[in-house]
């Protein structure tokens, strides 16, 4: 499948967009990195998840970009209350974070 194929199969009919901005202390980017490897996935293959992109930032690698299409408001909130994002997420990566901002969005 072709990369537009693609993403209009994850946008159609809609969904919940959420956009991520997460910065990791002082020495701990790398850290973070590797506990988002674990949790990528696992959050990717959730049923009401269309799309789960992680990103970290070329020019400082202690930023990291999360681009989340949901499948509505419901798929959502069971992405915060699985068992992977309380382990790595909420467990493991928020403690180890300087800032952390989410948005969301609904697709046009």
């Amino acid at each position: 499948m072709s990369q537009p194929a693609m993403i209009n199969e994850a946008i159609n009919g809609g969904g919940l967009l959420v956009v991520a901005q997460w910065e990791a202390k002082a020495d701990e980017a790398d850290r973070v990195a590797e506990i988002l490897r674990g949790f990528l996935p696992e959050a990717q293959s959730e049923p009401g998840v269309k799309l789960f992109l992680i990103s970290r930032a070329k020019d400082n690698p202690a930023q990291f970009l999360f681009y989340e299409l949901f499948r509505d408001e419901a798929a959502f909130k069971a992405h915060q209350e699985s068992a992977h994002f309380k382990t790595y997420i909420a467990g493991k990566a928020l403690p180890l974070l300087a800032k952390r901002e989410r948005t969301q969005y609904g697709l046009l």
